[in-house]
């Protein structure tokens, strides 16, 4: 008898796939997915000058239409996420990337600020399942022995991403405007759901999941590991996704003066370097481990190292602005930590709802200092060529500086190590894949 699509997801997986088909059936397909989620989000510090110019934007309708990618990815977390566990990944992240082709299309067509907004909103709501989907698609696949490498190697196809919405970018403007751009980008998008759709084999089914309720929430937040480790990271984490995707690029534009494509190149090199982070955050977390070092100590000094480059920014060294520019973006994927600090230190059944309240918190605090920023810059008036003053900058940086001091300080003061709520060795159950 010929069973239906329902009783195919059901069915018993498939025996377990080589490395060579789990790359690229599995892992490749949902990358890609990842990858342009991560350009979409970044595009728009290079593309700010052309948005400007055709829309007349403010500085604060530019970080509103920006961040409201951050505001929908937000909204979308607990929805995917229950999606995910009941439908698979197979079958929910291609319709999402679908709904986000039509947004880049809708950004394609947008002859106002409020179409372009809600265009955006719609792409950022279409891509806020990718990360937990690759994650989810390879931890079926992958033995948890080796999810750990393969989430750092997720992160590095995020930031190739990054680094593709600035000078590739740049260099396809000489081609097309931003308008076909995100023509071209909607096709990708369409797509990589595609490749999902086909590439991707059908698992076993482990059952409807249960919506979080609010006591679950508060599980979490409850938490003291998780309490503590937000205390320190959180803030942080928001002013990286909040800065790098906008205003780094418009504060070497209108306070370095430098031109276009340099500041292309510039935002290219600090994109490429979250590679590099990204990795190297894992290795020195793993020496510092061998050493008795707890890695929200590791954290503790990439923030304050990361804050020390925020406020060098304020007092506005000329000669180091293209190397505090690289070293904003490098430092602040210390703050990725976060996920695995968690997954270390949470009981195993609080886990995935703490990788989902991690996201909410952290994309809708990207989405208030992205926007709150604009408005800060906005109370300066510009320049004829419509540059915006050093001081609007240094304050706006500055805010966000001391905002993030005293989650150190407290840090400093009350050191110890995160204690886990379990009585088990954090080491045994560190597992980066149950961000499920």
């Amino acid at each position: 008898m010929e069973r239906t699509a329902t009783d195919q997801e059901t069915a018993q997986a498939p025996a377990r796939l080589s490395g060579v088909a789990v790359f690229f059936y599995v892992f490749l397909p949902f990358a890609l997915g990842h990858y342009l989620s991560s350009l979409l989000r970044a595009v728009n510090a290079v593309l700010a000058p052309g948005l400007v110019a055709a829309l007349a934007l403010t500085p604060g309708q530019l970080g509103l239409l920006t961040s409201a990618f951050f505001f929908a990815f937000a909204l979308v977390q607990l929805p995917v996420g229950i999606a995910l566990d009941r439908y698979g990944p197979r079958k929910v992240q291609p319709l999402l990337m679908i709904v986000a082709a039509i947004g880049a299309l809708l950004f394609a067509q947008g002859t106002s600020f409020m179409q372009l907004m809600v265009a955006r909103a719609i792409i950022g709501f279409g891509l806020g399942g990718c990360f937990m989907s690759a994650v989810k698609a390879v931890s079926t696949w992958i033995s948890p022995a080796r999810l750990p490498s393969v989430h750092g190697y997720l992160i590095a196809v995020g930031g190739l991403g990054a680094a593709s919405a600035t000078l590739p970018v740049r260099l396809a403007l000489h081609y097309t405007d931003w308008r076909g751009l995100f023509v071209v980008l909607a096709a990708l998008i369409a797509c990589v759901a595609a490749l999902i759709w086909l590439l991707t084999p059908r698992a076993q089914q482990q059952g409807a999941a249960r919506a979080p309720t609010v006591q679950s929430l508060l599980d979490v937040y409850r938490d003291p590991a998780f309490r503590k480790t937000i205390a320190l990271v959180l803030l942080p984490h928001m002013v990286f996704f909040g800065v790098q995707g906008l205003w780094i690029g418009r504060w070497l534009a209108d306070v370095a003066h430098y031109s276009d494509s340099v500041v292309a190149y510039l935002l290219y090199l600090g994109m490429a370097a979250v590679i590099f982070g990204a990795i190297a955050v894992g290795m020195v977390t793993e020496w510092a481990g061998r050493r008795g070092i707890a890695p929200l100590d590791v954290a503790a000094v990439g923030v304050a190292l990361f804050v020390l480059v925020q406020l060098a920014i304020v007092l506005n060294y000329a000669p180091s602005m293209r190397l505090l520019s690289v070293l904003f973006t490098l430092l602040g994927t210390i703050t990725g930590i976060e996920y695995a600090i968690i997954a270390q230190c949470l009981p195993r059944a609080l886990t995935g709802r703490a990788a989902t309240c991690l996201n909410l918190l952290i994309f809708v605090g990207a989405f208030f200092v992205q926007a709150g920023f604009g408005w800060v810059i906005g109370l300066w008036q510009p320049d004829g060529n419509g540059r915006f003053p050093v001081q609007a900058y240094q304050v706006a940086f500055g805010v966000l500086a001391l905002l993030q001091v005293p989650g150190v300080v407290a840090y400093c003061l009350r050191r110890r190590p995160v204690e886990c709520p379990l009585n088990v060795d954090c080491e045994d159950e560190y597992e980066v894949g149950s961000l499920r």
